[in-house]
Parts: C-alpha cells; structure tokens; sequence
C-alpha cells in the first residue's frame, strides 16, 4: 500500500435514491479512508425513505472536510450524476464518483491519488479499477474480469472499462468533463467519463487490484460483471439493437463536444460512425477494422463484428 502524502482535497461525488438500507455502510468506508482530506458533495434524487435523514446525521459529523446535500434534477441515476459532474460549487484537486450501497476500501483513494502523483498532472488522468462483487449481506461472489487490454479511445468508443464507483479524476480531466456534460447528456456517467479523458489525449489506469466492494441486489440499477450469464446479457443487448441506441447517444454527445478531442480521436470517431452507417457490409467491416475499434476480449469483439453483420450497431 503507497505511504501516505497531505497533498490534495478529494471531492466525492454521490448520487443517492432510496439508499437507506446501504448508504451508512458506504458512509463509513469513506469516513476511514487513509487520504485525510475529502469533501462529500451529496445529491439526494426524491428519496422518500431514510436516505435523506442519513445523510443529515453524517453531514453533522462529518469531519475530512465539508459535507454538502443538494436536491437531485429527478430525472434518473444518470442525470443525477450530470448534475453533480457539471456543478462548479465543488472545488477540489481530485474527484471520485460515488454510489449509494458499494463499501470503498480503505487505500483507495490513496492508492489512486499515488498514481496520479507519477503523473504529469497537466494531463487528463482517470484512475479506475477492477471492483469485489459481494451479496447484499457483503459475502463475496466474485470478481469482476481482468482486462488485458490497454484502455484507449478506440475501446472506450465500443466499451465502457471499469464501473463508475471505481472512477478518480484529476482536476485537468475534471474540467473536461464538467463542460462536456453541460454541453450534453449521456448513458452513463463512467462510459462519458472514459470517452472523454481518452479522446482528450489523457492517460486512464486500469488496477487489477480490486478496490471497492460492489453490492449486488435486487434494487442495482445495473449488473455485476463477473459470470456468463452476465455476459450472455451484455451479447442479448448487442444483438437486439440496444447497443445501437447506446452508440447513438455517445457519439451525438462526442460530436458536441469535439472541440475537446484530438485530432486522432475525431479520425477514429468518424470512422466508426461511417461503419456503423454503411449499408454494404463489406463497406461497413473495412470501415471498422479501419477505425481500430475494438473490445477488451475476443468474445466481446466477436459480438461487436456480428453486430455490424447484423446491422444491429
């Protein structure tokens, strides 16, 4: 574990929504992170059971830093977490993002932040990581996939990396992704999150190392990453257009905000976007092989090509 160093306030972004049955759980992992400066900037999207009286009790206690609670838009988890990302009140060095019923690690925010500081810090830096699947009484089920693969613009075009709840930022990205998301809504914030720092030209580092506990329940808005049957979904969801809507919406969100990628990255964008376009399937396959496209496994990249196929991306 990196040794500790007092340089640098972290600002945590949560989104909450009837999360009373986990949140002082989370909470609690925050409050004995070994990083000993962190701001928490809360909103609270409607709750209509304990949550906000949770929140109200450790914002009393809270002792890192401040502690702030805002109303959500009510407009869902994603526009919950566009409102935070976009709000300028919350100043910090760093940023994470934050949901309501995972358990953090305690050198997580350590062991990002020491990354970061091998850095250039001018650069856009996204730090994310492999994630500990655990039941809703936090028995462990499994692990989340080891990704081999380097994380890049071409994969985040096709793929989002790691969960959100793993996600730390620096300022420089943090900036990025503040203007983006004011320009444009999005699928999710990780997925935006991973586009716009690797089209931007910054640097994302994936760990192998698991650092937060995500808690599988009924309630998730969205599934582990860790069995087939998990994987069967992901493939069911590409070949029946879903992920067509989702590429949709991310590339009209890219093309908004171009001005903010690099010249590579507004290549590879147009490329893919003409594959997807094209009506001639020898057209549409040189065109995405041509854009370098591609999936942290052979399965997944499989699936991208038989989606092409099937003109269902």
């Amino acid at each position: 574990m990196p040794s500790s160093e007092p340089a640098g306030t972290v600002a945590i972004w949560l989104a909450t929504r009837n999360g009373a049955a986990f949140l002082d759980e989370q909470l609690r992992s925050l409050a004995v992170q070994t990083h000993p400066s962190i701001d928490i900037w809360a909103s609270d999207d409607g709750s209509t059971d304990a949550t906000p009286t949770i929140l109200s009790a450790w914002q009393d206690r809270w002792a890192k830093g401040t502690f702030s609670v805002r109303g959500g838009p009510g407009k869902g988890f994603a526009e919950n977490f566009r409102a935070l990302i976009a709000n300028d009140a919350a100043q910090a060095d760093f940023f994470a993002c934050c949901d309501q019923d995972d358990v953090w690690e305690a050198h997580k925010l350590e062991t990002a932040l020491a990354w970061m500081r091998s850095q250039d810090g001018s650069l856009p830096l996204l730090f994310c990581s492999r994630t500990l699947t655990v039941s809703q009484s936090g028995e462990p089920i499994g692990i989340s996939p080891l990704f081999r693969r380097k994380p890049s613009f071409r994969n985040a075009l096709v793929q989002s990396l790691a969960g959100g709840n793993t996600m730390v930022l620096n300022r420089a990205a943090r900036d990025i992704v503040a203007l983006a998301s004011r320009r444009s809504p999005f699928v999710s914030h990780d997925w935006w999150m991973y586009q716009l720092v690797t089209g931007a030209g910054g640097i994302v580092h994936y760990s192998p190392e698991p650092l937060v506990r995500y808690r599988q329940h009924g309630a998730n808005l969205v599934g582990a990453n860790t069995s087939w049957t998990a994987r069967l979904g992901r493939l069911r969801r590409l070949l029946r257009g879903q992920f067509a809507e989702w590429s949709e919406m991310n590339l009209a969100g890219l093309e908004r905000n171009r001005d903010l990628l690099t010249p590579d990255a507004i290549d590879t964008m147009e490329l893919f976007a003409r594959a997807r376009g094209a009506r001639n399937p020898f057209a549409a396959a040189t065109g995405l092989k041509r854009s370098g496209v591609y999936r942290q496994t052979p399965q997944g990249t499989l699936g991208l090509w038989a989606a092409l196929v099937l003109r269902r991306m």
